[in-house]
């Protein structure tokens, strides 16, 4: 995917940019892992109990969201724009066994630039940030792919992080709170399960914990 800043969870700190695909392919290739290999804990916090049917993962990486969700039965389409990140992924995969990997799909696509085929009971993207008006493009795509009776979870860094000493790009424009989004999705079509800022601790450069924010939207499509 394009523009994101970062999924999962990174191994170490330090500054999170915004990059192109080449870019996160040297990334990926650097270094035998990029992020922490545990699912975001927002997925884990806001899908734990939605009944196990289609997913997409939009922003995939190195595939610890979309194992966690096969693992709990999902048939998971996982997409990311990075082909040594899939191919991390499919291995790693290997190692929960066949019952698992058989509900994984890997797709190497950039939703930013064309459609998204199909409909999901639930399509998930963490942290995916572009500026408008490509945010909305994308957005409004991941909208239009949950089925009837489906969700859509999206999970960003709140505009407030800016003001923390946690490293965020200076780019005001690349952040957005939930209500923005669910601001985005038609009222007639969709109930708003959670839109908010939801605090975490993390660490800065220094050491030093602060308390940070994501903007966490669920919303589901009424059948």
């Amino acid at each position: 995917m394009a523009a994101h800043l970062h999924s999962e969870g990174p191994t170490s700190g330090g500054p999170i940019s915004v990059d192109d695909e080449q870019t996160w392919e040297e990334r990926y290739r650097s270094r035998s892992g990029v992020w922490s290999g545990r699912p975001n804990p927002h997925l884990v916090a806001e899908a734990a109990e939605l009944t196990p049917g289609t997913a997409l993962d939009v922003g995939a990486g190195e595939g610890a969201d979309a194992h966690w969700l096969a693992e709990r039965g999902w048939r998971v389409t996982a997409v990311d724009f990075s082909t040594t990140a899939l191919q991390r992924a499919a291995a790693r995969a290997e190692a929960l066994g066949a019952d698992v990997t058989h509900r994984l799909n890997w797709v190497h696509a950039d939703l930013t630039t064309g459609p998204i085929e199909g409909h999901f009971d639930l399509v998930t993207a963490h942290f995916m940030h572009l500026p408008e008006p490509q945010r909305g493009v994308l957005y409004a795509r991941l909208a239009a792919a949950v089925a009837p009776g489906g969700s859509l979870l999206i999970v960003g860094h709140h505009p407030s992080d800016l003001q923390t000493t946690v490293p965020r790009p200076p780019v005001p424009e690349l952040f957005f709170t939930a209500e923005e989004i669910a601001a985005s999705l038609d009222p007639d079509g969709w109930d708003i399960v959670v839109a908010e800022a939801r605090a975490r601790v993390a660490t800065d450069p220094d050491d030093r914990e602060v308390t940070i924010h994501d903007a966490v939207l669920r919303a589901r499509r009424r059948p």
